[in-house]
């Protein structure tokens, strides 16, 4: 396995990420993340160049960049650009989400996106999930127990906050379009909801959590909403709500975006640790 590894900006993953790797003995260089203290002891590439020559895998920000044009350095000061990081990657293995075809396309670059893996998905589902079990907890006046409560999308994070919801004694209806996931959520003991029918269903519920990222709350399924609901949403930009609206007449709605990140950045960096591994192996 390669032993060394040069890491270009991130968040708090990432910088958790480096300590770990720097502790499985890794040679890491690092750049655009001086603001970590955590990391005072590693080297750091004077510049990006540098940093990039110094191995043959680089791992950057998860995603990438925010807006398609700056990768995401809230350690630096530096304002790193996606193009000028692809122009220095020419004969690179990069490891980092949500890479757009100007790298896929790129047949002097090997491209790993982190994010589209099946191995890191689902583990980064379980953080999602109790990010989001967390928030409800915070946020609904109520207990989730005995709850009613709308899972919308039966992708990893739909299926995993299901079970995790009905383990605390919330009554879990779960939204699918497909029959065979209809099938399922009815065999693990939720109440299944096809899409055609949502609008019917939407006033009994307390709180919705939504997977899906297409506007399915739009302003007529949101007139239909308990005034008193709380609704979460998970989806990737542009998100499952018409926040406008619901922020217009006092739907409680919260858009919770990079939860793994942000509730567990220790378990989120050694999910990406053990991906970037199987990677190295192959």
């Amino acid at each position: 396995m390669e032993k060394k590894i040069s890491i270009i900006g991130g968040d708090l993953r990432i910088v958790n990420l480096a300590k770990m790797m720097a502790e499985d003995g890794f040679e890491v260089v690092t750049y655009a993340l001086e603001k970590a203290e955590e990391l005072n002891g590693l080297a750091k590439g004077n510049t990006l160049e540098e940093t990039i020559q110094k191995s043959e895998y680089i791992v950057t920000s998860i995603p990438l960049s925010k807006d398609g044009k700056i990768v995401n350095t809230p350690y630096s000061d530096a304002k790193l650009t996606v193009q000028e990081l692809h122009n220095h990657l020419h004969g690179k293995k990069l490891i980092s989400g949500k890479l757009d075809e100007s790298f896929q396309n790129d047949t002097m670059i090997q491209c790993y996106d982190i994010l589209e893996m099946e191995e890191y998905a689902v583990l980064n589902a379980i953080a999602t999930a109790e990010g989001a079990i967390q928030i409800a907890m915070e946020e609904y006046p109520k207990t989730l127990s005995g709850s009613n409560i709308l899972v919308m999308g039966f992708g990893r994070i739909g299926k995993i906050v299901a079970k995790m919801l009905q383990g605390i004694g919330a009554n879990v209806y779960c939204e699918a379009r497909k029959e065979p996931d209809l099938a399922y959520i009815k065999a693990y003991g939720y109440t299944p909801i096809h899409l055609k029918e949502l609008d019917q269903h939407l006033p009994k519920f307390d709180i919705i959590i939504n997977n899906i990222p297409v506007q399915i709350l739009d302003k007529t399924r949101l007139n239909l909403v308990r005034k008193d609901v709380l609704i979460l949403d998970l989806a990737s930009n542009p998100g499952g709500v018409d926040f406008e609206y619901a922020k217009q007449n006092n739907i409680k709605t919260i858009w919770a975006l990079a939860l793994p990140g942000k509730v567990a950045p220790v378990s989120a960096a050694e999910y990406i640790r053990d991906t970037i591994y199987n990677i190295l192996q192959k």
